[in-house]
């Protein structure tokens, strides 16, 4: 399965309890923190759900 880094580029202020939830279960707290996550459907869907406040860039293996 191919890899992607998703990055956390805006800030958690105002944002409601699901996207916060959302951000934590992906390893996301702080903006400007990465995390590598295999690329599945469950993980494409909470990208998703956040993409106005992520950046995903695929990882080469």
């Amino acid at each position: 399965m191919a890899k992607v880094k998703i990055t956390l580029v805006r800030g958690l202020a105002g944002k409601n309890k699901r996207k916060r939830a959302t951000l934590e279960a992906l390893g996301l707290r702080k903006r400007g923190r990465s995390t590598v996550k295999e690329l599945n459907p469950a993980i494409e869907g909470m990208i998703a759900k956040v993409e106005d406040l992520v950046k995903v860039e695929p990882l080469e293996e």
